[in-house]
């Protein structure tokens, strides 16, 4: 081989293009969305605890009261849902608002401003 020609070793795998990723993950602007409302609602003292998980299907922002506990809600990130790759999912497992845009489905956790004469 001489130096002109380029040096090419084992073989060539095709990479899967259109193939999903292994494990879903919220990305630093959702990220930042989600924990600007924990941030909110720790200095209010409702919540105290989260943990985040990222699965084969989707990812998880569990928020809870104390860590001993189930979560009060899930924020969940899942590309192949139809009605919009963001939820927000109570202790129960109703889903209490879904949808494309993630700071309109994290707003329906945002307590309600009490008016005080």
């Amino acid at each position: 081989m001489s130096d002109s020609e380029p040096f090419m070793t084992g073989t060539v795998v095709p990479l899967n293009v259109g193939a999903a990723p292994s494990r879903v993950s919220f990305d630093r602007r959702e990220l930042q969305a989600i924990l600007q409302l924990y941030g909110r609602m720790v200095a209010a003292g409702e919540w105290r605890d989260y943990a985040i998980d990222f699965l084969k299907g989707k990812a998880v922002f569990a928020i809870f009261r104390r860590a001993s506990e189930m979560p009060l809600y899930r924020v969940e990130k899942n590309p192949e849902a139809k009605q919009g790759p963001y939820a927000v999912i109570n202790t129960a497992g109703l889903v209490l608002k879904r949808g494309h845009d993630l700071r309109r489905v994290l707003a329906v956790l945002e307590k309600p401003v009490k008016l005080v004469q």
